[in-house]
């Protein structure tokens, strides 16, 4: 029997526009159960489809440093997610919840 070689799965590879980020991000929002370093996760995997070094520079933050807010591991401050999202293209909006 064939041996069936596997790789790892990246979704920022399948992040080309900007409507499959948002799309992805909003997602990422209603799974996400409150949980912000997943939506930090999710926005290190758009900006990595984006280019980190990129994303860093219109932030305003140094790459290091973003690529730690946005490991998953932690909880960035605020003010950082919307520094992101800003360099990313993306807005941030709220709606009235239907619960």
């Amino acid at each position: 029997m064939k041996k069936t070689t596997t790789t790892r799965y990246d979704v920022s590879e399948h992040l080309r526009t900007k409507e499959e980020m948002a799309a992805y991000l909003e997602a990422c929002l209603e799974e996400a159960n409150g949980d912000a370093a997943f939506i930090a996760k999710a926005l290190g995997d758009i900006a990595r489809a984006k280019g980190m070094t990129q994303v860093a520079r219109d932030a305003g933050l140094s790459r290091e440093s973003l690529y730690k807010a946005l490991s998953g591991e932690r909880s960035p401050g605020f003010d950082t997610i919307l520094k992101v999202i800003n360099a990313l293209g993306l807005k941030l909006h709220a709606e009235a919840s239907h619960c």
